[in-house]
């Protein structure tokens, strides 16, 4: 993260996909590692009432001074590992932004200009190369690291 520069010292984050797929903790383990490095962070979250399967989504914001609004609204980095939250949050990713997302999931499409593209296998690599693709999370972790 610390090659990806957000204005102000404000970095905004917004990581999507399905229950299960262990977004929101991912979104927790990155505003706790901030918080340690001595970074100001919050997080916030969001997700139906399935446990397994219904969609989910973790906001995190990290600054060097403080954080007066909790809640995302044009993200500078958005990764997303279902085709349903590339469709409903691709287009809100901020000009010059970056977008991350699963390389199984469709193209994106309604970008802003300028906004980058990284398509990674977080969901393959997860489960060839450790095993369970229930640690998509830490794997998508490693690739916004």
């Amino acid at each position: 993260m610390a090659q990806f520069k957000a204005g102000n010292g404000r970095l905004e984050i917004r990581l999507s996909g399905s229950g299960g797929q262990g977004v929101i903790t991912a979104g927790v383990i990155l505003a706790e590692a901030a918080i340690l490095d001595g970074k100001n962070a919050v997080q916030s979250q969001s997700y139906g009432p399935e446990s397994r399967g219904g969609y989910s989504k973790c906001e995190v914001i990290l600054s060097d001074g403080e954080i007066d609004y909790p809640k995302v609204s044009s993200p500078d980095v958005l990764l997303a590992l279902t085709e349903e939250a590339l469709a409903h949050y691709g287009k809100t990713v901020k000009t010059e932004g970056l977008l991350i997302a699963d390389e199984s999931i469709g193209e994106p499409s309604g970008l802003q200009e300028g906004v980058r593209v990284l398509r990674v296998p977080i969901l393959q690599t997860a489960r060839e190369k450790v095993g369970r693709e229930i640690t998509a999370n830490v794997v998508a972790l490693g690739v916004l690291a």
